[in-house]
Parts: structure tokens; C-alpha cells; sequence
């Protein structure tokens, strides 16, 4: 019997279609990605034709002469291609990471931030704002948000490897425990706050949004997130093999506690960093692994790469949708991925029901 499974396991991990899907996959991603980008370009309270919004971009690649005037060149350059890429990075983060929770915890229901690393985030931030440090440097709040997310990742590792065995299911009352607690801090900072002005930034905080994105946001968040991301997609044939059983991981050479311990770090890493430069998103970790699970199966060799890709392309749309639903006036955009997330994940719950209690 156990050689019968073991087999099986082996056809799943060298299955000819695995590169099929993931190319494919991809490439579809990739395509819709691009077209989405050309028109966030293009939209918002000040217009950009598609004409001068496609020759600016091939001219950044080295490709022909932008026909935008210097306004438009600017508007492109310095505002919109940072956000765009600001959240692009932070949806990929978001969806590979909520694609590694729920594999870890068996729960399609888990997402990044089940451990409490969007909750320390948020209270670092809080800190920040309060403190008014993020008047002295625009890089203090997402320092703070990450810095943050650290601290709640640490304590709620150590409180899972208490007595010096680590147990998943203390990992997840750890961290609704941990949530819990800076949730209250995060909420009694805002009431004892007399400043509305911090306040308000506070709350606008800690709806999620990209619109104060900057080249030097992406370039501080794209190393953290793609080596995390690297690590998650090399290690998802050892993930695969922990599905099925630790035992027979064991016995086909796979370090089941390393394993379990790299990716819950490299996901905390991932999200901590997408957190710190965008606040707190819902939902996108949450339903973007789920439907990517429902298209493309459950083998995380194609899963997770294909959660990133479409994390991004979610939020991009989501974001987009933000600066035009009430324009010339913008949504946080953690708004609109509640907005739309929560009914869509219903929807898939209902419609789904047989083929999600198999997952």
C-alpha cells in the first residue's frame, strides 16, 4: 500500500504537464498583466492616450522614441510605473505567501497574515505615526510596519516552540493570540489619540494603498519579496511531498522541520515586506491561492508561482479600480479588495462546495 502511494507521489512530481501548466499559465498571466498596466498608465485625473503611454514604456526597454509631451513622460515615469510595480510586488507577495499558509496549515481559509505579521505591522506603523517619526523620514513608517512584523513573528515563534517542540497548532493560537493583543494596542493608540490629523493617518494606514508608491519603495521591497519568493518556489516539491505525509517525506529525504521553518519564515518575510510599503490588504492572500488551487490543482510546483503572478495581476486591477471607481477622488485600495474579495470568495465557497472539502 505504502508503495502504491509512494508512486504515486513520484508520477505527480515528474508529471509531464507540470511544465505545461506553469508555462502556460504564465504566459496568460503575463499577457493579461501588461494590458492591465497599459490601461493604469492611461487612466485617472489626468489622461494619457494609449499611444503615448505604450511608446514611453517601449522607449524605458530601449525600444523607439516616447511621443508623450514632458508632462505625460513625467505623470508615467514618476507616478504611475511606481505604483504600478509597488502593486504588482506586493500582490505576488500576498498570494504566494497565503498559497504557502494554507498549504502548511491543510486550511484553505489560512492566509499571510494568520500568524499576526499584518498585525505587528500595522502596530509598528501605529508607533510610527504617533510618535510622528514619519514626519522626519518618509522611510520611518515602513520601517517601523516591518520592524513590526518581525517582532510578531519572532514571539510567536518562540511561543510555538515552548518546552522545545514546535507544534503547528500552537503556531495558529500564537498568532490569533499575538493578532489579538496588538490589535488592542493598535485600537487604544487610536482612541487615546487627540490629534485627528494622526488619527486619520493612522486609519488611512491601515486601509492598504499604494498611491504614495516611489521608485525607492520598489526598490527596497522587490529584493526582500523575490528572494523570499525564490526560496518559497524551490522548496514547493518538498511541500508537495509534506502534503501527503510526513512519514513519507522522511523517507524520501526531505528535513520536514527545516522544510515547515523555511517556508513559514520566507512567508513572514514576504509579507512583512509587502506590508511595511502598503498597509494591511485583505483578502488577496486569502482568495487569489484558492482560485489558483481550483484552475490549476494543488501540485505547488505551478500553484505558487501562478499565485504570485496572479496576486499581482489581482491587486493591479483592484488598484486601478481604486483611482477611477470615484474619480477624481481615490478608494484605498484595501477597500476595494474587501469590497469585491469577500462576496467573490463566497461565491467560490458555494459554487465550489464538493470540490473545496477535498482540498
Amino acid at each position: 500500500m505504502l508503495e502504491n502511494e509512494l508512486k504515486n507521489v513520484r508520477h505527480r512530481m515528474t508529471g509531464p504537464s507540470v511544465t505545461k501548466r506553469l508555462y502556460t499559465g504564465a504566459l496568460l498571466l503575463g499577457v493579461a498583466t501588461f494590458a492591465v498596466s497599459l490601461i493604469a498608465v492611461s487612466v485617472g485625473p489626468f489622461s494619457v492616450p494609449f499611444s503615448s503611454t505604450f511608446s514611453t514604456m517601449l522607449d524605458l526597454v530601449g525600444f523607439g522614441n516616447s511621443t508623450a509631451d514632458p508632462t505625460e513622460q513625467a505623470i508615467i515615469q514618476s507616478i504611475r510605473l511606481p505604483r504600478i510595480f509597488l502593486a504588482f510586488i506586493v500582490g505576488a507577495a500576498l498570494g504566494i505567501s497565503g498559497g504557502v499558509m494554507q498549504a502548511l496549515f491543510r486550511n484553505s481559509m489560512a492566509d499571510p497574515g494568520i500568524i499576526g505579521v499584518s498585525s505587528g505591522g500595522a502596530a509598528g506603523a501605529v508607533f510610527v505615526i504617533a510618535l510622528g517619526l514619519n514626519t522626519l523620514s518618509a522611510f520611518f513608517l515602513p520601517l517601523g510596519a516591518f520592524i513590526g512584523s518581525m517582532i510578531a513573528m519572532t514571539v510567536v515563534f518562540l511561543i510555538a516552540n515552548v518546552g522545545g517542540r514546535f507544534s503547528m497548532a500552537t503556531l495558529l493560537l500564537g498568532g490569533i493570540a499575538v493578532s489579538s493583543f496588538l490589535s488592542a494596542i493598535t485600537t487604544a493608540v487610536i482612541i487615546l489619540t487627540d490629534d485627528l490629523t494622526v488619527q486619520r493617518q493612522i486609519i488611512f494606514w491601515i486601509a492598504g494603498g499604494v498611491d504614495t508608491a516611489r521608485w525607492e519603495a520598489v526598490q527596497i521591497a522587490s529584493p526582500i519579496i523575490l528572494f523570499g519568493v525564490i526560496i518559497t518556489i524551490f522548496a514547493a516539491r518538498d511541500l508537495n511531498l509534506l502534503l501527503v505525509s510526513e512519514d513519507e517525506a522522511r523517507s524520501l529525504g526531505v528535513r520536514v522541520g527545516l522544510v515547515r521553518s523555511v517556508l513559514m519564515i520566507s512567508a513572514s518575510l514576504i509579507t512583512g515586506a509587502a506590508v511595511a510599503f502598503s498597509g494591511i490588504i485583505a483578502f488577496v492572500g486569502l482568495v487569489v491561492p484558492h482560485v489558483m488551487r481550483l484552475i490549476v490543482g494543488a501540485d505547488h510546483r505551478v500553484l505558487l508561482p501562478l499565485s504570485a503572478l496572479a496576486g499581482g495581476l489581482f491587486l493591479l486591477v483592484a488598484d486601478t479600480a481604486a483611482r477611477i471607481i470615484l474619480s477624481p477622488a481615490e478608494l484605498r485600495v484595501g477597500i476595494v479588495t474587501a469590497m469585491f474579495g469577500a462576496p467573490f470568495f463566497v461565491y467560490l465557497l458555494v459554487k465550489n462546495r464538493s470540490r473545496v472539502s477535498m482540498l
